[in-house]
């Protein structure tokens, strides 16, 4: 391939397309070129470019970011000694859904089915504490999303921690985490303290981690005639991920997340 012809198509593919179009396409960066689709490709595979996909970004405007990161951070990478380290979080909204017709099963040759269409047949709300130390993880499904039910749950989790352990508690910014009743229930439970992550940060909270494979391996593809039935499930593929679980590792010390953020550019007003 010339070299010119592989600049303008560099070129061209880091610019806006014509018209309307939000990225380039294959067939379109083909057309403009005058080479073929495959050579496009090749060139693309090449360089590593892949116009048609976007990695979305937010950068928090916590003033307290820097010392929210050194200290969530600290927690698990250096866990004090006699604590327990949680990381708590509600998936909430989960629905229980009924597909309208029975798929197929995967087979050679062919890929699974499962209909577009579904029956809603009510939702769930999960609260969840991985403990950072072994990679467990306490759930409770509970009906509701209030400061009621996170009260309840936090005295689930008093009760399964053993006495004499201090507890770190790594939670985000919902208003129920801050409400007046929990924070009364903090000051009856002086062995409980709270790390909020910064605002626009969900990444740094380890539990989200959980949540996201339960909803890729368990909840996306599953079929649930009840809510009973969708809690059921939570419940084994909690106790089936405790069976087997580990550690929580991080890995990029505070600093180093810290010297990438200066590097991003300010957002503009």
């Amino acid at each position: 391939m010339p070299t010119a012809t592989v600049a303008k198509v560099l070129a061209l593919t880091c610019s806006e397309p014509r018209g309307q179009a939000t990225h380039w396409t294959g067939r379109a960066m083909a057309q403009a070129s005058g080479i073929s689709l495959r050579s496009v490709q090749r060139i693309w595979d090449a360089h590593r470019l892949q116009p048609h996909r976007l990695r979305t970004f937010k950068r928090s405007n916590d003033p307290a970011f820097a010392e929210k990161v050194e200290d969530i951070v600290g927690l698990y990478m250096d866990p004090p000694m006699h604590t327990v380290v949680l990381s708590i979080d509600e998936k909430s909204q989960i629905q229980a859904l009924d597909r309208t017709q029975p798929g197929l099963p995967l087979k050679p040759g062919k890929c699974g089915t499962m209909t577009h269409d579904y029956k809603r047949n009510g939702v769930t709300t999960l609260f969840a504490a991985l403990n950072v130390q072994d990679g467990t993880v306490l759930g409770r499904c509970m009906s509701q999303h209030r400061h009621q039910e996170f009260v309840r749950f936090l005295n689930a989790v008093e009760r399964a921690v053993p006495a004499g352990k201090l507890i770190h508690a790594i939670a985000d910014n919902y208003a129920t985490h801050k409400h007046p009743r929990v924070r009364a229930w903090l000051e009856r439970h002086p062995r409980w303290v709270f790390h909020f992550t910064p605002t626009s940060a969900s990444w740094i909270n380890a539990v989200e981690g959980f949540f996201s494979a339960l909803s890729r391996r368990r909840l996306r593809r599953g079929v649930f005639q009840s809510v009973a039935d969708l809690e059921q499930a939570i419940a084994r593929y909690i106790r089936e991920h405790n069976a087997t679980s580990s550690p929580f590792v991080w890995t990029k010390p505070a600093n180093r997340i810290l010297a990438k953020l200066a590097r991003m550019p300010e957002p503009s007003e």
